[in-house]
């Protein structure tokens, strides 16, 4: 059995021996994740993975196993500095939930080199991953209007990355999530219906129906577009009564076969059943579905690939060296040198209007509703962050707060600028 740190990269290995072997490895560093730029159209991005980096680096040790798979690859002195690994330094953050845009600083990372620089590839593929799913999930939550949403792309990604895509979709505001992992690790809610294969496994579709209720009760929600649409909810009333908990439609002209599916199910008395919409739905399909008679949508594809948008575009640059500022200059790939934090601005009404970026350790001017955003996280190697910061429930509630504080023109889904500009203040 590998541990947690073997999933660090070859060439940041080769950077500690090389620090070893030159005697920078213990050089005082500050490390910086952020995003140059938002994806394509996008208007804010929001922040996912802090609770599963922190349980990450609890965990990043090198096993007995992986020092023996290294051992071909370090030297002697890079092997004995692995195998007593443990992180010893400081790391602060944006909490889960917050907004981030170009330049945030949403994870600072300092320590010694040695120990800092190992931490970039964990670092960045649990955000990449996890921010890019709870931005595109958030864009679905406010398309759908207050309509719940499932998530259920557990089978259009790879296993572990199911798990983190329903964590990061419920943070972001989804309501259930098909996949039980996630329910069991992370507490969210489940929900889940049948497909097509039950209906097909049987004789006919009553004969399915009926099974289906018999075990389930009439709370059920039953598939009918296995066939005949029209035909099927016929069925479904027949079986279930008109108690019958909800009908999915999952291929078609939605918007048309819900609105006929309403009209349908109040013929037949079952007023109070639910319908519920999926098959390749994203946040424009969902918002085009507003207008119709839709009880809930669930979403996979999209949701787990993060809408067209599956990586952040996060990156993890050193910017300190012992107290002096370091940046890369490379053309399109520049960074600012020197560690930051950052502020947000709101007006008297709660609309945020800007997001400062300033030299850590100055003390910018705050207004009385501004707020600084970066909390500490990590301390001399010890966890201090809280269920405030990483919990769930916080989150949910801290995205949901955020957004209503987005001036109404960054909640389009059109394309546009960040919905809040950042500016970046320099040192004195």
């Amino acid at each position: 059995m590998t541990g947690t740190a073997l999933l660090t990269d070859r060439y940041e290995l080769t950077m500690v021996a090389a620090a070893l072997a030159d005697g920078t490895a213990e050089r005082h560093c500050v490390f910086e994740l952020f995003a140059r730029r938002l994806p394509d159209g996008r208007r804010y991005g929001v922040v996912a993975g802090t609770g599963r980096l922190l349980e990450a680096l609890e965990r990043f040790r090198f096993s007995a196993a992986d020092l023996e798979f290294l051992a071909p690859v370090v030297d002697a002195a890079t092997l004995e500095r692995l195998g007593d690994y443990r992180f010893s330094g400081d790391v602060d953050g944006y909490p889960e939930g917050e907004l981030y845009f170009p330049g945030s600083p949403v994870l600072t990372v300092t320590g010694t080199f040695a120990d800092a620089v190992i931490l970039e590839t964990v670092a960045l593929s649990i955000y990449n991953h996890d921010c890019a799913i709870a931005s595109a999930a958030a864009r679905m939550v406010t398309a759908a209007a207050g309509r719940p949403l499932i998530e259920m792309g557990s089978r259009r990604t790879h296993e572990e990355a199911a798990v983190a895509s329903a964590r990061a979709a419920y943070l972001a505001g989804f309501a259930t999530t098909s996949n039980l992992a996630a329910g069991a690790r992370h507490g969210i809610p489940t929900a889940g219906t049948a497909a097509h294969a039950w209906v097909l496994l049987h004789d006919d579709e009553p004969a399915a129906f009926a099974s289906q209720v018999a075990a389930l009760g009439t709370g059920t929600t039953l598939l009918v577009d296995t066939y005949d649409i029209r035909r099927g909810i016929e069925h479904a009333v027949a079986a279930a009564g008109p108690g019958l908990g909800a009908v999915r439609i999952d291929s078609g002209d939605l918007g048309e076969l819900a609105r006929q599916a309403r009209e349908q199910l109040d013929a037949l008395g079952a007023t109070g059943t639910r319908i519920v919409l999926s098959g390749d739905l994203d946040e424009y399909a969902i918002a085009s579905l507003r207008a119709e008679p839709v009880d809930s949508y669930g979403v996979g594809t999209s949701v787990v690939t993060g809408s067209g948008s599956p990586t952040a575009g996060m990156v993890y640059k050193l910017v300190e060296v012992d107290g002096r500022p370091v940046a890369k200059r490379s053309s399109a790939k520049e960074s600012r040198g020197g560690r930051k934090a950052a502020l947000r601005r709101f007006k008297p009404t709660g609309t945020a209007v800007e997001e400062v970026v300033y030299p850590y350790g100055t003390d910018p001017v705050l207004g009385p509703h501004d707020r600084v955003l970066p909390v500490p996280l990590v301390r001399d190697g010890k966890i201090v962050a809280d269920d405030v910061v990483t919990g769930l429930e916080a989150a949910r509630e801290r995205l949901r707060t955020a957004l209503v504080a987005v001036p109404w023109e960054g909640l389009k889904l059109s394309r546009g600028e960040p919905a809040i500009p950042t500016t970046f203040l320099t040192g004195s």
